[in-house]
């Protein structure tokens, strides 16, 4: 049974405004965070996709951020005058670019974190734990379903 109908969808019920609203209203809350430290938020994401260990190569970088190989190559560079990230050519095929995140890109993004953490939990103290809890994990079912619907070509 298909859940939307043409009578019944608009922007406070549809799962691609919702989620755009709130990354765009987040966004804005939290980057004074990366101003202090002289960076962006795709900086910082970059940082942490790093730290998590999700990207080592630009290409994951790019994969990761849903960046092209241009942006990403100009997001790399930025953050290498900054003294945040390495890059050297792999040994075994030039044409891939390994990145590593420096001591001060660490610790500028672990920085920025903690004061993330401490920002979200004042946003959230109205919210139960069983709340936040079952929001995340719809968050990546619903993360699942995409990843998978790319994965397979499922285009309108």
């Amino acid at each position: 049974m298909a859940f939307y109908t043409k009578t019944a969808f608009g922007p406070d019920c549809s799962l691609g405004y919702l989620a755009r609203r709130i990354h765009q209203i987040g966004q804005g809350l939290i980057e004074p965070v990366f101003a202090a430290e002289g960076m962006s938020a795709t900086q910082w994401s970059a940082l942490m996709s790093m730290l998590a260990g999700r990207s080592s190569t630009c290409a994951d970088l790019a994969r990761d951020l849903s960046h092209d190989k241009g942006a990403t190559t100009r997001l790399v560079d930025a953050m290498e005058q900054r003294g945040w990230v390495t890059r050297s050519r792999a040994n075994d095929d030039r044409r891939v670019l390994n990145l590593e995140i420096t001591p001060d890109g660490e610790a500028a993004a672990i920085r920025c974190r903690d004061r993330i953490i401490t920002y979200w939990n004042v946003l959230l103290t109205d919210w139960d734990r069983a709340e936040i809890e079952k929001l995340i994990e719809l968050m990546q079912k619903l993360r699942t379903t995409l990843d998978d619907a790319m994965t397979e070509g499922l285009r309108p």
